[in-house]
Formats: C-alpha cells, sequence, structure tokens
C-alpha cells in the first residue's frame, strides 16, 4: 500500500494507483505532488520524476532540499535540456534524456529503463512517479495523442504496482478537456484557492 501522508493523511492506496492532481496556477500542485514523492522516498520507495517543464537539475535541487540522498533510489527523465539545447546532457545514474516533451515513445522507454532498474538491479518494489506536467503535453499535442500516451502510461504504472502522481493546471484546459483526462486516473485531488494560507484539498476515488 501507498500513503499521501502530508497531503491526505488517512487515505490508502492501493499498488498500481493513478491520481491526477488538478488546479489552477500557484496553488502548490508541485509542492504536493513532490511531498507525495518525499514520504515515499524517505521510507525507500523509488521516486520517478518525468519533467517537462524544467531541466533535470533544477527538479533534483528542488527535490532533493529536505532529503537524505544517499541512499536515495531517484531518477528523472528530462524532456527539456535537449529541446532547448541548453545546459550539459551528460551521463548521470539519475537522469534520463527525451528529446522533447513530444517524443513520447521515449518518454515511456526511459520510464520503463527506470523502473526496471530500480526492481531488477536495486530490489525496490515500491515506486512513485510523477509527471509534471499533463498541461506541457497538451501545449506540444492534440488531446487525442495526449489521451493515447497517458493511456499507455497509466497502464505501464499499474502492471508495476506503482504509485502515479500527474499534475494539471484546470484552468488552462476546456471542460470537455479535463472531463476526457479524468476518466484515465483512479483518483483525483482537486486544489482550490482559498482565503487562508493554505489552498482548499478536495479528494474523488481515493480509499480514506
Amino acid at each position: 500500500m501507498y500513503d499521501l501522508v502530508d497531503v491526505v493523511p488517512d487515505a490508502e492506496i492501493d499498488p498500481g494507483t493513478n491520481v491526477l492532481i488538478a488546479g489552477p496556477p500557484m496553488t502548490g500542485k508541485r509542492r504536493i505532488a513532490f511531498d507525495v514523492l518525499k514520504s515515499g522516498t524517505n521510507r525507500g520507495d523509488g521516486s520517478i520524476i518525468v519533467t517537462t517543464k524544467d531541466s533535470a537539475e533544477k527538479v533534483l535541487e528542488e527535490f532533493t532540499d529536505t532529503i537524505d540522498t544517499d541512499n536515495a533510489n531517484i531518477g528523472v527523465v528530462d524532456c527539456v535540456t535537449k529541446q532547448r539545447g541548453m545546459g550539459t546532457i551528460d551521463d548521470d545514474p539519475r537522469i534520463k534524456y527525451t528529446s522533447s516533451p513530444i517524443d513520447m515513445t521515449g518518454i515511456g522507454i526511459k520510464l520503463s529503463e527506470f523502473l526496471q532498474e530500480f526492481y531488477e538491479d536495486r530490489n525496490v518494489t515500491e515506486n512513485r512517479v510523477l509527471m509534471h506536467s499533463v498541461s506541457t503535453l497538451l501545449m506540444y499535442s492534440d488531446l487525442q495523442t495526449v489521451f493515447r500516451f497517458l493511456h499507455v502510461f497509466t497502464g505501464r504504472i499499474q502492471s508495476a504496482d506503482a504509485l502515479g502522481v500527474y499534475v494539471i493546471d484546470s484552468t488552462a484546459h476546456d471542460t470537455q478537456t479535463m472531463n476526457t483526462l479524468k476518466q484515465l486516473f483512479d483518483g483525483i485531488i482537486e486544489i482550490e484557492e482559498s482565503d487562508g494560507d493554505e489552498p482548499e484539498i478536495t479528494t474523488a476515488g481515493l480509499s480514506i
């Protein structure tokens, strides 16, 4: 079982579950998604981040600032550095590169390589995978293409008994797009702006 400690403390998540985190910009979706992965990292789970917005270097700097990285099993699939032609793309045990967010076949391959490495070489049987973000995929490809890709991606998470976490900017897409994509996920965490310091969080499809 997986947990969402610090996010939805009482939630129990079955292996193979895919969870969508949706909300407007600047409501802490990324932080919440990182918290889900960090809670697993601290107990020995593998953490794989597919980044379509920021470089692996930036993601690793932010993700590892509050965890012990000495024995952590962390992997990043970087979909932006090659496309931008900025930064280094030297081999790193924690980073695999694809050509761009359009290279969805490459993203799937790199994810599978990390999962296989964690399972077979490191004997890590519980892994958490973050896709940040679905909105960026929709900037580069049409809804049908992204839907097909995510259908395969979520299926891979399910077959690996992993936990999949996906972030989307709910205000950047119309209702039809959101409703179409929501079909792919077992649970949804909705984040809304509030008058207080912390955003309002509601869940659907999660066992609490």
